[in-house]
């Protein structure tokens, strides 16, 4: 997919199809008026017929309107002129994209940029395009023995801005949201990967590809070394599985000699079964997801490589499956893990802290200026804030602000949640150091609560990405989150 930037005039543009907003009450955008006034008032005449009224989320699609070079003008709705916020722009440029993807137009001149939304400038608006319509083109469909027949695709799509200042913010806008793009694709392409091919050798395979194409380094280490590391926790997941587990670690070095690197931890969990504490049937096939944190730190890397960032990040994914066996763990079950703690693991299938704390301790080693772990940890997260924000737990005052600016400014926004001290009193056992989950109502803030005992090290931030990562139903699939809030926050940390 190609982008650009133009300005001038739009009538005399030679295009496949020009985008252009109407608001409620037919009132037309600036580049809408532009186009009516070029064709003698023709998109007037036509909205006068009561075909489209402004309202969001619709869309009419205008053939060889006169005076204007372009074959078609699409109006897309914008809703009340007055309250154009952030989801009502995304909205708008999915409908555009849905409607262009219909039609035959290989080129399009998209004009929404010009648009006046809350408090976001030029370069905010041509990157939330871009990614609208990346998002919009993505599928995965390469494992259907036939395909679904496609009209000619999409190729380019051209922004248009006001002036040629607004052109050169523009490019490096494209730049920055085309890499950003690339990221969320790797991360969905992995996510919507099935767990029978899609397992922890294939995610290893997968990283040195990547890191081969994009230039960072990447080590896999194999069971025997996370057996001499004292990884328990993590063995205690994949002993049910005979996929044998891995530990990626994938590092971009963009920064300075002696910079200490920022490290991305992301749940490699490929398919998550429950192990003995087995998950109910319905929608278990979307456990498939549950290695979407480590997708996204996949996506987030190649994001900072395709930006050429001046930092050094490193990702680390313990990537295992979680199955029931007759050698997998059983509640009950006590291990030592690599930090020396020992853990009663009460409930095989809180999986995921398991794994994590291992891994946030073998990430001490790098001597972090900060750390995110990025999980689809619990249920509970969806409970309390949906698929619209990911939830936020951290033991540092500084890294929440930059991480909740990263995710206001990607708009993959995040909510901070409670780690009081409180709330540790749940992990409690009469075994062993702590157990895996509350003796209470297990939640996402026990659990969040489990994995700071492993990060008093560094500043760290947990992501619970459960209700986010993916989206079931009819628009069942990953949707590439929380890369872009990623890829924000690597971007400010090396601006700063």
């Amino acid at each position: 997919m190609e982008f650009g930037i133009t300005y001038g005039s739009l009538a005399r543009q030679r295009t496949g199809c020009i985008v252009v907003g109407v608001y409620e009450g037919r009132r037309l955008s600036p580049s809408a008026a532009e186009l009516d006034a070029a064709s003698g008032q023709a998109i007037a005449r036509i909205l006068g017929r009561g075909d489209l009224e402004g309202e969001a989320g619709t869309t009419l699609l205008l053939h060889d309107l006169p005076n204007v070079d372009s074959e078609r003008v699409l109006l897309v709705g914008l809703g009340d002129e007055g309250e154009l916020a952030e989801s009502r722009y995304r909205r708008a440029l999915s409908c555009a994209t849905r409607t262009l993807r219909a039609t035959g137009a290989a080129e399009a001149t998209i004009c929404l940029t010009e648009l006046g939304v809350q408090g976001r400038d030029t370069p905010w608006k041509i990157e939330q395009a871009v990614l609208a319509v990346m998002e919009g083109l993505y599928r995965f469909d390469g494992l259907k023995s036939t395909p679904p027949a496609a009209k000619r695709a999409l190729r380019k799509a051209v922004f248009h801005v006001a002036d040629r200042a607004d052109a050169a913010a523009g490019e490096a806008a494209i730049h920055r949201a085309a890499a950003i793009a690339e990221g969320i694709a790797l991360a969905k392409d992995l996510g919507n990967m099935p767990p029978n091919l899609c397992t922890p050798a294939y995610l290893a395979d997968q990283a040195r590809e990547v890191g081969q194409r994009q230039g960072f380094n990447v080590e896999i280490l194999e069971q025997p070394d996370i057996e001499r590391l004292g990884m328990n926790g993590f063995l205690a997941v994949a002993r049910g599985s005979r996929q044998p587990p891995k530990l990626i670690v994938m590092e971009y070095r963009g920064g300075p000699p002696g910079a200490r690197p920022l490290v991305l931890v992301g749940k490699g969990i490929t398919f998550d079964a429950g192990g003995i504490s087995i998950k109910p049937a319905p929608e278990m096939d979307e456990m498939k997801f549950d290695m979407c944190g480590a997708a996204s730190v996949f996506g987030a890397l190649c994001a900072a490589a395709l930006m050429k960032l001046p930092l050094d990040v490193v990702g680390i994914i313990p990537a295992a499956e979680n199955m029931p066996d007759g050698n997998a763990t059983r509640p009950g079950d006590i291990v030592r893990t690599m930090s020396g703690r020992t853990v009663e693991i009460l409930d095989t299938d809180s999986e995921g802290r398991l794994v994590l704390c291992d891994a946030l301790t073998y990430a001490e080693r790098y001597e972090p200026a900060a750390v995110i772990d990025i999980a689809t940890l619990t249920g509970e997260i969806v409970s309390a804030l949906g698929d619209v924000a990911t939830g936020m737990f951290t033991n540092s005052e500084v890294l929440a602000r930059e991480v909740l600016a990263a995710g206001e400014s990607a708009w993959d926004r995040v909510w901070r949640m409670p780690l009081w001290d409180e709330y540790q009193d749940a992990l409690q056992s009469n075994f062993a150091d702590l157990p895996n989950i509350g003796s209470h109502a297990d939640c996402a803030v026990t659990a969040a609560c489990f994995l700071s005992r492993f990060t008093r090290r560094y500043p760290w931030v947990h992501l619970d990405i459960a209700g986010t990562a993916s989206k079931g139903g009819a628009d069942k699939g990953a949707t590439g989150r929380p890369v872009a809030l990623l890829a924000h926050f690597l971007a400010g940390r090396a601006t700063a």
